[in-house]
C-alpha cells in the first residue's frame, strides 16, 4: 500500500514538473540581461576602456629601462670581445597638462561606455516588455479568433436548422457557411502571429525559437502617469545625454592636450651604463644624472590642430543641444500617445458592450425571423472587430506607457520622482 502511494506521488511531481511554469515579466528581462550577446559586449567595452583608463596614470610614473648588448669584433688578426649594459631611469616633471588630458580623456571614454551599457540594457528592456506584452495581445487575440469560430458555428447551425424547416432561404446558409469559413481563416492568422511574437521574445531571452511558455500576466490597467514636468526632468538623466556631456567635457581636455604642445616639457633622468671587454681594453661605467627641457618652437601644425579642437568642441556642444531636443520631442510624442491610448480604451470598453449587447439581440431576431442573416453576420463582424480592438486599445496604452519609461531612462514609470 505505501508502495504504491509513493508511485502515485512521484507521478504526481513528475507531471507537475513536465508542465511549463509560466513565465513572468520580471524573470522574461532577468533572462534577456544574462543572454543578449549586445549587453555582454557593452560589458566588455567598459573593461577595455577602464583598463586604458588604469594605463593613463603610466605618465606620472616613473619609467625605467634595461638594456644589454654582447658584440664580437674583429680587427685584423686580433678579436674582442664587448659586453654592453645600460639602465636608463626617467620621470617627466612637467609636460604643460598633457598627462592630466590624456588621463581625463581616458576616464571620459570609460564613464561614457558606462553610459552606453545603461543606454543597450534600456532599449533591452523596452524590447522585451514590448515583446512580451504583444505576445499577451496576441494571446488573448487569438481566443478572440476561437471565440469568433463558436459564433459562426452557432450561426451556420442556426441557418440550417431554419432551412431544413423551411423558413430561411439558402442564401442565408451559403453567407453563414462563407461568414465561417472566414473565422477559420482568421484563426490560422492569429496563430501564425502569435507563434512569431513568441519567436521574436524567445530570440531576446536566448532560448530557442521554438519554445513555448505561458506567459503569467494580462494586459495591464492603466497607471498613474507623473506630469510633464517631473518626466522632462527624468529624461534629461538619460545615458545620451550624460554621454554628450562627456563628449563636451573630452573636446575641452583634447583641446588642453594641443596646447600644451605650446609649452615645454621637462625631464628628469638618471643613467648608468658599462662597457666590459675581453682584453687589452679596460672597462669602461658612466653614470648620468640630468635634467632635459625641450621646447618646440615652431610647427605650423600645432596652430591647425589648435583650430581643429576649438572646432570640435564647438560641435559637441552642439550635439548636446540636439540630443536634448530630440529626447524632450520623443517624450512628449510618448506621452501624447498615452493620453490617446488611455482615451480609446474607454471608448473600446464601451463599444465592446454595445456589439455585445447589439449581437445576443440580432441572433435573438434571427431565430425567430425577425431579421436576416445580412444583419446576423454584420452584427458578429462587428463584434469580433470590438474584441480585437478593445484588446489592441489596451495594448496601445502599455506600449505607450513602455515607451514612456525607454524616454525617461527608467525601469518602471513609478520610480520618477
Amino acid at each position: 500500500m505505501l508502495l504504491i502511494r509513493f508511485l502515485i506521488c512521484a507521478g504526481v511531481l513528475c507531471a507537475w514538473a513536465a508542465v511549463p511554469r509560466a513565465l513572468t515579466l520580471e524573470e522574461a528581462m532577468d533572462m534577456a540581461e544574462g543572454s543578449l550577446p549586445g549587453l555582454k559586449a557593452a560589458d566588455n567595452r567598459v573593461g577595455s576602456t577602464d583598463s586604458l583608463y588604469k594605463a593613463s596614470l603610466s605618465p606620472y610614473l616613473p619609467t625605467l629601462d634595461a638594456a644589454a648588448s654582447q658584440e664580437k669584433r674583429k680587427q685584423n688578426s686580433s678579436s674582442l670581445d664587448l659586453s654592453t649594459y645600460d639602465v636608463t631611469l626617467s620621470y617627466t616633471l612637467y609636460d604643460g597638462g598633457r598627462r592630466r588630458a590624456d588621463r581625463n580623456v581616458a576616464r571620459l571614454n570609460r564613464d561614457s561606455e558606462k553610459e552606453e551599457r545603461a543606454r543597450t540594457l534600456l532599449d533591452l528592456q523596452f524590447d522585451v516588455k514590448s515583446a512580451f506584452f504583444s505576445t499577451i495581445a496576441r494571446r488573448d487575440i487569438l481566443q478572440h479568433r476561437k471565440l469568433q469560430v463558436e459564433d459562426s458555428r452557432k450561426d451556420l447551425e442556426v441557418a440550417r436548422g431554419r432551412y431544413e424547416l423551411g423558413v430561411a432561404k439558402l442564401s442565408d446558409v451559403l453567407q453563414s457557411s462563407v461568414r465561417f469559413e472566414q473565422s477559420k481563416f482568421s484563426l490560422v492568422e492569429a496563430e501564425g502571429e502569435l507563434n512569431k511574437s513568441m519567436a521574436q521574445l524567445n530570440s531576446l531571452l536566448g532560448r530557442s525559437l521554438e519554445s513555448e511558455y505561458d506567459l503569467a500576466g494580462e494586459l495591464e490597467s492603466r497607471v498613474s502617469m507623473p506630469d510633464s514636468e517631473r518626466l522632462g526632468r527624468a529624461a534629461l538623466q538619460r545615458p545620451e545625454i550624460r554621454q554628450s556631456e562627456y563628449a563636451v567635457e573630452a573636446a575641452r581636455n583634447l583641446k588642453t592636450r594641443q596646447i600644451s604642445e605650446y609649452l615645454p616639457v621637462i625631464t628628469a633622468g638618471a643613467s648608468y651604463n658599462r662597457s666590459e671587454a675581453t682584453r687589452f681594453v679596460s672597462d669602461l661605467e658612466d653614470k648620468a644624472i640630468g635634467i632635459r627641457v625641450t621646447w618646440n618652437i615652431f610647427e605650423l601644425g600645432k596652430l591647425y590642430r589648435t583650430r581643429s579642437a576649438e572646432f570640435d568642441l564647438r560641435v559637441t556642444r552642439d550635439n548636446l543641444e540636439e540630443t536634448i531636443r530630440r529626447l524632450l520631442l520623443e517624450l512628449r510624442l510618448a506621452y501624447e500617445d498615452y493620453v490617446t491610448a488611455s482615451r480609446n480604451v474607454d471608448v473600446a470598453e464601451e463599444q465592446l458592450k454595445q456589439a455585445e449587447h447589439n449581437y445576443a439581440q440580432t441572433f435573438g431576431e434571427y431565430r425567430i425571423g425577425k431579421t436576416d442573416i445580412i444583419a446576423l453576420v454584420a452584427a458578429a463582424i462587428a463584434l469580433s472587430n470590438a474584441r480585437e480592438q478593445h484588446t489592441v486599445s489596451r495594448l496601445s496604452v502599455i506600449l505607450a506607457r513602455v515607451l514612456i519609461e525607454r524616454a525617461t531612462g527608467v525601469e518602471r514609470i513609478e520610480s520618477v520622482e
